[in-house]
């Protein structure tokens, strides 16, 4: 009965941020789907179609993902014979949506007689698809057929037929239910296809989503609102795609260029400050390696485009980094956001990550599945990042994969020249408060957290070291080759490992230092 209430509180919790718009759609899609199963309609997947092939300058090709037959995405390999599985899925539905949005069109080797060959298949196979003819997928996939398409000048009336034919079950299938970048990936890709179709319906469409849309989701300091470095960089590569196509083609006169360049501007600014000398991101929230494009990538492909990072301060984004000759650190003193589709956050309030003479350090630990799991649930939680957990629970309570429901708001904010000081209430229901507070120093980092509120018998400070470094413990101190880290002799040190995604479905074992303290903890790191 305890548990039952208790789900009913969460669930309740977590519907209580949604848009009224969400609740709408998911009506609205779900009473469509019985009535028109009810009466037998079908999609068509055949619409004819007069196509005006893209100029492109260069873009960010895709990693390699296919060769000889066999596909590999998110480091899982198929191999298949004469027919693909475009429904395979041994490996969780983010590979199968992998398989179907046909980045690998867009490798750098890639046969262009095989990679038409593929898109015949799909057509040929479309009726049986089914994760593949979701909105979403069907949005990465136009983008990457029409900048296959456009490269090589390819005029194929079966591909854009059937091209033509998605690009309106996508217009009928608008994900106004989820929004995020989900909605943003529809109006990038409506776009693009309404240049390459000339069709004034999906360019109207993609105006209305792409104006809302990057006002609201592109925040003052030039981030992504779904505080995700990776994301972020997939977003930047759109919009950097869709200033490409107004570039270069003059369908509509330029008519939203400006407006996207601005964006692009700020954009740029922020993922700046937010990649580390070496050009590595920190991996806060849902972010890891190998996905998106690079930070080195995408400034190189806006700089074709005559775009320049714009000079921003760090500020709505909850993130801030400070930069020494020694050392890099980015902190977050944020919220979990946005409120209504906060499915990419981790209860990660108050984590860090440093970089020490170009080096990671201390990290966050990474993103390995998005499959609604124990190891999901792990990754997601307040002991996997670089923070402090009060009698074993979570700052904000994220659950089923993508579901947040109770979350920890900054209530405090203090900032001056070397130091910031912040105070978060994700343990009020305990009735404590939890401040942490920052002193940066030319080789040195002081880090002081305070428990205000009832007595906490068990709080742990973690700490999650990057596996190249080998980590010692002796007496109050803890010691690597790059940084020494000293602590008040009442505290207890221990080391133990963790699983440090670099990748999806790909870990590597590292040291995690666990510090049990009551009340007050302070903590000096020092660079060697």
């Amino acid at each position: 009965m305890k548990n039952s209430i208790f789900k009913i509180k969460r669930l309740f919790t977590t519907i209580l941020y949604l848009k009224p718009i969400q609740f709408y759609y998911r009506l609205y899609y779900a009473v469509r789907k019985k009535i028109r199963i009810l009466f037998n309609r079908r999609y068509l997947f055949i619409k004819r179609s007069k196509v005006t092939p893209l100029v492109l300058c260069n873009t960010i090709p895709a990693s390699n993902c296919f060769n000889k037959n066999t596909f590999i995405f998110l480091n899982r390999s198929y191999k298949y014979n004469e027919k693909i599985d475009w429904n395979y899925g041994e490996y969780g539905k983010l590979w199968t949506y992998n398989l179907t949005y046909f980045d690998y069109l867009n490798q750098e080797e890639i046969n262009e007689k095989t990679a038409k060959k593929i898109i015949y298949d799909f057509i040929d196979n479309i009726y049986t698809v089914k994760d593949g003819l979701m909105p979403f997928p069907i949005s990465l996939r136009s983008i990457n057929w029409i900048k296959f398409l456009s490269k090589y000048q390819i005029i194929d009336p079966k591909i854009n037929d059937s091209l033509y034919a998605q690009y309106y079950i996508l217009l009928d299938n608008i994900e106004y239910h989820i929004l995020g970048n989900h909605l943003l990936e529809n109006g990038f890709s409506l776009l693009i296809g309404a240049y390459y179709f000339q069709d004034e319906k999906l360019y109207n469409r993609a105006h209305t989503i792409l104006i809302n849309e990057l006002e609201e989701q592109i925040l003052n300091d030039g981030a992504h609102f779904e505080l995700s470095p990776m994301y972020h960089q997939i977003m930047l590569f759109r919009v950097l795609d869709c200033i490409n196509v107004m570039q270069h083609n003059r369908w509509k006169e330029k008519e939203l260029l400006s407006f996207f360049v601005s964006k692009a501007e700020k954009m740029l600014g922020w993922l700046k400050c937010m990649t580390f000398k070496n050009g590595e991101i920190p991996l806060f929230n849902d972010s890891t390696n190998g996905i998106a494009p690079t930070s080195k990538e995408l400034f190189d492909y806006a700089l074709k485009l005559n775009i320049k990072p714009k000079k921003i301060l760090l500020r709505d984004s909850g993130y801030r980094k400070i930069s020494h000759q020694e050392y890099e650190c980015i902190i977050d003193v944020g919220n979990i956001g946005p409120d209504y589709i906060p499915g990419h956050a981790h209860s990660d309030t108050f984590n860090f990550e440093l970089y020490v003479k170009g080096s990671p350090v201390i990290v966050d630990t990474g993103l390995s599945t998005y499959e609604a799991n124990e190891v999901r649930t792990m990754e997601r939680s307040t002991s996997s990042h670089n923070t402090v957990e009060l009698e074993g629970e979570n700052q904000t309570e994220v659950w089923g994969g993508f579901r947040v429901a109770k979350r920890a708001k900054i209530i405090h904010l203090l900032e001056k020249n070397n130091m910031v000081q912040a105070t978060h209430n994700g343990y009020k229901s305990m009735g404590c408060l939890h401040s942490r507070e920052w002193y940066f120093f030319e080789n040195s980092i002081k880090i002081l957290d305070i428990i205000k509120g009832e007595e906490i018998q068990n709080a742990i400070a973690y700490l999650h070291f990057h596996p190249n470094l080998a980590v010692e413990i002796e007496d109050n101190h803890v010691i690597t080759s790059l940084i020494k880290i000293v602590f008040p002799p009442t505290v207890v040190l221990s080391l133990s490992e963790y699983n440090y995604a670099s990748e999806f479905n790909q870990t590597i074992k590292s040291l995690v230092l666990k510090v049990i303290f009551k009340n007050n903890l302070t903590m000096e790191i020092i660079t060697l």
